[in-house]
């Protein structure tokens, strides 16, 4: 399902509740002043206490809710940003392999290939679905570290490149473990909890104010409750490091190797 189709529905979900309940209760007030019942037990002015502490409660939640989608854009940051690395380093190795024999670039140029397209075309589905990376991934970097340890260079321009081959692997290798350790969820199920919870409390205490007395408040109630639902939504969808779809975060590997991400590995 789309991710603009789900936030259409939470968003069209939460105002159609509010509304509903609203009209209700209007209608409810509508047929006991038609019975000439007694209204003022329905609260028709709103203490001045209830009026503090429903808005308390709101800017509480607006703080909170405010610091979880810093928090979960923060680790979607970082996340991305070692997956950028890993792809850079892999780029730059294969550029400064241009000084060594064409049989040992060729050699390096497939290796560094299939490793890519098996992050891209394996790891990332796993990454995005939650499921663990296996070990293949590991061995198809020992395959690229092993051809640029193994190989003694030959001449001033060779020995200048190997050290740096040396540390772009271990770039990529270090970059690689924080990209799975960053791929699981940044909110714990506690903060989700308190964030749901927090979402009922604060629209919920805006029928205590007696909205639905007029058509504007009832339009602002909807207004109100969609902008929770949207921001709800905003966290849920950060809380993917690399995206619900996955698409989007892969593309510094597709980039620099246009070839190697539309292949799958042996």
């Amino acid at each position: 399902m789309s991710e603009w189709l789900v936030l259409g529905i939470v968003m069209a979900a939460a105002t159609a509740v509010v509304v509903a309940v609203t009209l209700l209760n209007q209608r409810r007030r509508s047929l006991k002043e038609a019975r000439g019942d007694d209204l003022r037990d329905d609260g028709v002015e709103t203490p001045d206490v209830l009026e503090y502490m429903t808005m308390m409660v709101g800017v509480v939640y607006a703080i909170v809710l405010g610091l979880a989608i810093a928090g979960v854009w923060e680790a979607r940051s970082v996340a991305q940003d070692e997956a950028r690395r890993e792809a850079q380093a892999l780029h730059e190795l294969v550029q400064r392999a241009e000084v060594f024999p064409a049989d040992y670039r060729a050699r390096l140029s497939n290796d560094v290939d299939a490793y890519v397209s098996h992050v891209v075309r394996q790891e990332w589905p796993r990454m995005v679905d939650g499921d663990d990376v296996n070990g293949r991934g590991g061995e198809l970097l020992d395959e690229i570290r092993d051809d640029v340890a193994g190989h003694v260079p030959r001449g001033e321009l060779q020995a200048q490149a190997y050290q740096p081959m040396l540390d772009r692997v271990a770039i990529v290798d270090e970059a690689r473990n924080s990209r799975i350790q960053s791929a699981a969820a940044t909110l714990p199920g506690v903060v989700w909890f308190g964030l749901i919870i927090g979402a009922l409390v604060t629209v919920g205490l805006i029928f205590t104010m007696n909205i639905g007395r007029s058509y504007q408040e009832l339009l602002l109630a909807g207004f109100f409750s969609a902008l929770i639902a949207f921001l709800l939504f905003l966290v849920w969808d950060f809380d993917a490091p690399f995206g619900r779809s996955g698409t989007d975060s892969a593309d510094m590997f597709r980039q620099l190797f246009p070839g190697a991400a539309g292949t799958a590995p042996g």
